[in-house]
């Protein structure tokens, strides 16, 4: 009898993992299921390249309609999953269609983070899809000013598309720096003076409290009473894992779907992308990422597995971030209490690196492919120390 597997999310990650079957030599019967209606693209390039019309909804095709012929598999788009059934072993969609399955792989992404008025008002927006990414399109073309909600990688990545075009920007985030998550405080401080020099008005360490504007946005409102004049908002404070299908499915659901190092949440069902927190065994820990890479690792990984090679998921976090003409990237992770060491500088181009006890944690690079080069070959060959959950 011929193996079903379903995937819940044509996304990245879900498509990897259907490639990765498919060069290993399953036969299975697979079904992908996207809630999105057109063909699954590519996530990264919509608040970079595609926001300044360097690329078009074609280029940022993960596959064309030949490519995905070849999978052959049965692509259900344009519906989303409602419930699943895990003593049944079926996925109830949303448009009343049950699916059963022998393997279920869970790759539903994540959603935006909101906050209160979004709804009452046009003129505001997330960024997450391409639906999303062409209207704050659109309203970069005929914005004055713009206010961004945000200052994580979406927030800088979108202030440097709108500068780039013209168009007025602040920035408006709780945190004392831009990026702080990601780079810490001390990173986070020398991108955003880059972000100054380029004209981008940064508010940090400000609450938002609401929005101006009856019926159009005409500003953001803070907690010192001051408002910041926009006539286009974006909010980018982050996502949430796209979960809630799975309440009542007896899955351990903690930010994410919870699974072992072989991305296996429960027996014949695994989960891969955003929506998974599993353990890394490179870093001994429970870890949930929300990388391009990582992504396309774990479908590796889970494509072996589910061929017949039980392989663990063991990966450095690797992110990279497109800003007024270079490129940042990130590799490994960088935890607020390790040794910053800015090793190599050039105008604005640098690289740094992040040690706890003497130990290579990560290794940032701006601009600087180049000079990071040795300092990434030293993360990738050493095991990393184990920090606890």
């Amino acid at each position: 009898m011929t193996e079903r597997i379903v995937v819940v999310g044509a996304s990245l990650s879900g498509l990897r993992t259907v490639q990765g079957l498919r060069r290993k030599g399953s036969t299975a019967a697979i079904t992908v299921v996207g809630d999105e209606s057109g063909l699954p693209y590519d996530r990264p390039p919509l608040s970079k390249t595609f926001l300044l019309g360097k690329a078009d909804e074609q280029s940022i095709q993960l596959l064309d309609a030949a490519a995905l012929a070849l999978l052959d598999l049965e692509l259900k788009l344009g519906v989303s999953a409602d419930r699943l059934d895990t003593d049944a072993r079926q996925v109830h969609l949303s448009d009343g269609l049950v699916i059963g399955f022998d393997t279920l792989v869970i790759a539903t992404g994540s959603s935006p983070r909101t906050v209160p008025g979004i709804e009452s008002r046009t003129g505001i927006h997330t960024m997450r899809t391409l639906d999303d990414a062409r209207r704050i399109q659109a309203g970069l073309h005929s914005a004055a000013s713009v206010a961004i909600v945000g200052g994580g990688f979406i927030g800088a990545e979108i202030a440097s598309a709108s500068r780039e075009m013209g168009v007025d920007v602040t920035v408006i985030d709780a945190l004392p720096t831009l990026m702080t998550r990601g780079l810490g405080n001390e990173l986070g401080d020398r991108m955003s003076e880059l972000h100054r020099r380029h004209g981008v008005d940064l508010r940090l360490g400000c609450m938002v409290t609401g929005f101006a504007g009856d019926d159009h946005v005409t500003g953001v409102e803070l907690a010192d009473g001051a408002v910041v004049a926009a006539d286009l908002v974006v909010v980018g404070i982050g996502t949430v894992p796209n979960v809630g299908w799975l309440r009542s499915s007896g899955l351990t659901l903690d930010d994410g779907v919870v699974c072992d190092e072989y991305l296996k949440a429960s027996d014949g069902i695994y989960a891969v992308g955003d929506v998974a927190r599993w353990r890394n065994p490179r870093y001994g820990e429970p870890m949930r990422t929300e990388h391009w890479t990582s992504a396309g690792e774990q479908a590796t990984a889970l494509s072996s597995t589910l061929t017949g090679t039980p392989t663990p998921c063991a990966v450095v976090p690797y992110v990279w971030s497109d800003q007024f003409g270079k490129r940042l990237q990130i590799f490994g992770r960088i935890g607020a209490d390790d040794d910053i060491d800015i090793v190599f500088e050039d105008a604005d181009r640098f690289v740094a690196t992040a040690r706890r006890l003497g130990r290579l944690e990560g290794v940032v690079a701006y601009g600087a492919l180049k000079e990071m080069l040795p300092y990434r070959a030293e993360l990738m060959a050493a095991p990393l120390p184990t920090r606890s959950p």
